[in-house]
């Protein structure tokens, strides 16, 4: 029996036990000892002390200093500049309030204006914790270590990005699988130029080794800069024979990051979010549907410097899955020829 419980209880027997008799009270109090488990003393005291006035529980610490008006202009902030997590917000805050208020959008009183200015990360983080939980639930992941060819593919950190120049790309598979990962998923390949902050995005159906490397080729023709260096995470979709070769025959720079260490390809994941996740979402829709989603994705992406002269040759990137081929491939009923590319190495099989 709970506390709150015998309170109840023993509010009802006081009654009974103040008017009855003696021989009556000795009934009475065999019946609550069965029922509470309590000790025929304890039953005594219970039923003649009067109850107890309820009163306010007392909290520990000090008393709050951020209140629900705080929050409330903390969520505006947040939601200006995309949902970002509270460590990016904080270096921002007040250079968002001071155009906020300029433009007319926020007015804040003086004492609360204050408040936000001198909030730090982590009373950020907890004030913005339940605005946080109304988003949509994230993906699962679905990167499997590939460990077959992880000695020959050298390793590259978040801090030796400095010399890179126009070519170094930052590549990192989207899974549109909803919470499960159970068959065949539409998957967006987001690619990032380190030096420019160029981002391509091509969709591919399921992650075999060959979508995967045929997805990195055709990224590779619309790039308006050549492709000199390529960095994953050690994903077995990336670290694969296929693709090994295809960097190493065409002179590309194969490298990757450390595992589980996301911080190594910043880039990439800060686009897959501000991009891919803000345009397409978390959901699994049916793949006819997010096909046009993955088109208006690829061309909504914020790229720097211009646009590269042809954006697509040939069908679209998401036939059916018994369907597609590499770029470079011959239709055998001479409907489509292969693609002219001599510079390029064929792409991974």
């Amino acid at each position: 029996m709970t506390r709150p419980s015998l309170r109840e209880y023993a509010a009802v027997q006081r009654e009974r036990y103040l008017a009855a008799t003696r021989a009556e009270k000795g009934t009475l109090l065999t019946e609550v000892v069965t029922v509470t488990g309590l000790h025929r003393k304890a039953a005594i005291r219970l039923l003649r002390r009067p109850p107890r006035a309820p009163t306010a529980r007392s909290r520990a610490g000090r008393p709050p200093v951020y209140g629900s008006a705080v929050a409330q202009a903390l969520e505006v902030l947040w939601q200006a500049t995309g949902s970002i997590g509270p460590q990016r917000l904080h270096p921002f805050v007040p250079e968002l309030l001071d155009r906020l208020a300029r433009a007319g959008e926020l007015r804040l009183a003086p004492e609360v204006d204050q408040l936000v200015r001198q909030v730090s990360p982590a009373t950020l983080g907890r004030l913005l914790a339940p605005a946080r939980a109304t988003r949509p639930r994230r993906g699962a992941t679905t990167t499997h270590m590939g460990t077959w060819l992880r000695h020959e593919i050298p390793i590259r950190t978040f801090t030796e990005w400095d010399d890179a120049g126009p070519g170094f790309l930052e590549v990192d598979l989207v899974a549109h699988c909803g919470s499960s990962t159970k068959d065949f998923y539409l998957c967006t390949l987001c690619a990032v130029d380190i030096a420019t902050a160029w981002v391509e995005l091509e969709a591919i159906w399921g992650k075999r080794h060959e979508r995967v490397g045929g997805g990195v080729h055709r990224v590779r023709q619309r790039l308006p800069m050549p492709l000199l260096g390529l960095d994953s995470d050690n994903g077995s979709e990336f670290i694969n024979q296929s693709l090994y070769d295809y960097c190493r025959q065409g002179g590309i720079t194969f490298t990757r990051s450390r595992a589980w260490k996301k911080n190594d390809s910043a880039h990439v994941e800060q686009k897959n979010g501000a991009v891919v996740r803000q345009l397409i979402g978390y959901d699994r829709p049916p793949a006819r549907q997010l096909l046009p989603a993955g088109a208006k994705a690829r061309e909504q992406a914020p790229r720097r410097g211009p646009r590269p002269a042809r954006l697509r040759s040939g069908p679209d990137p998401l036939p059916a899955p018994g369907r597609l081929r590499h770029p470079l491939a011959r239709d055998p009923r001479g409907s489509r020829g292969a693609l002219s590319t001599p510079q390029s190495p064929p792409p991974p099989s």
